[in-house]
């Protein structure tokens, strides 16, 4: 894993989100967790090498933030914020989680496949949150502060995590580095005001949920690329196109890679983003 301060590990190379740890005096922080099941293993036995693990936080419910928690059971309180709890591993019309999750084995994973559990089994207890939120809250762990930001937009229950002392901050996927914005059913608005929220911390780095580790000065690029989304779609509404053909010609196939393992998504992430704008727009 990367070290981002001498403090924060991040891995940003896998498939998946990138899940992060945070080192205090008094144990270990974990934030997000590795979708792939033998990601998850290492990266709890790493974490658990420097202290007890006290606290998992998950960012958002999208799967690849949270399938990992199934294998940090008894490894610390889960928390979530109302909107995470509520959301967590429930099918939606754009995806099956569990589903989704299954399928990155033979290719991400294959020796995984001896750790994944069964459906059944994996909804009995899939390790969700233990205190649950609304709003923002702060933790404090071995002289270190964990700000929880309510920031919706890319999802109802999205947070922040700010830790001052390491002058950081942990976005979730309000913030694609480089990569693929996945905009899918989220709230675009709300999204450019989470942007201004993290904009006001005083912080040095920036952890994304996907791609490499920015800055400040990435945020305007992200808010530009939801801007352009909305912009186009709207656009194509205002000459009259159908639907179908929004789907078809508004993309931005061209100006980034997707994220690691997720590259036969590029269709399906850009046909979402387009029907799900123009049926806002529309509405």
């Amino acid at each position: 894993m990367q070290n981002v301060t001498p403090n924060i590990f991040t891995e940003t190379k896998v498939r998946g989100c990138n899940p992060s740890y945070i080192t205090t005096s008094d144990g270990v922080v974990v934030i997000d967790t590795p979708q792939l099941p033998t990601k998850a293993v290492q990266m709890r036995k790493e974490a658990e090498a420097h202290g007890p693990i006290r606290y998992l936080i998950n960012t958002e419910h999208h799967v690849d933030h949270i399938f990992g928690n199934y294998y940090f059971k008894g490894a610390g309180t889960v928390v979530h914020h109302q909107g995470v709890y509520d959301n967590f591993m429930v099918v939606g019309p754009e995806l099956d989680p569990f589903a989704y999750a299954q399928e990155a084995l033979p290719t991400d994973d294959p020796d995984g496949a001896a750790i994944f559990p069964d459906r059944e089994e994996y909804y009995q207890d899939p390790n969700k949150g233990q205190i649950v939120f609304t709003g923002d809250l702060t933790l404090r762990v071995g002289g270190h502060t964990f700000e929880l930001i309510h920031t919706p937009g890319h999802t109802p229950g999205q947070v922040a995590v700010h830790v001052p002392e390491e002058r950081a901050v942990f976005t979730g996927d309000t913030v694609f580095s480089e990569c693929q914005t996945w905009l899918m059913t989220s709230n675009v608005d709300e999204w450019l005001t989470a942007l201004e929220t993290i904009r006001d911390l005083d912080i040095d780095y920036v952890v994304p949920g996907h791609g490499p580790i920015t800055t400040k000065e990435y945020l305007f690029v992200q808010r530009s690329m939801l801007m352009e989304w909305k912009t186009a779609v709207a656009a194509a509404v205002a000459k009259g196109w159908s639907r179908e053909e929004t789907v078809e010609r508004v993309h931005f196939k061209d100006r980034y890679p997707v994220d690691i393992g997720q590259e036969y998504m590029m269709d399906y992430i850009n046909e979402w983003n387009a029907g799900s704008l123009y049926d806002k727009l529309t509405a």
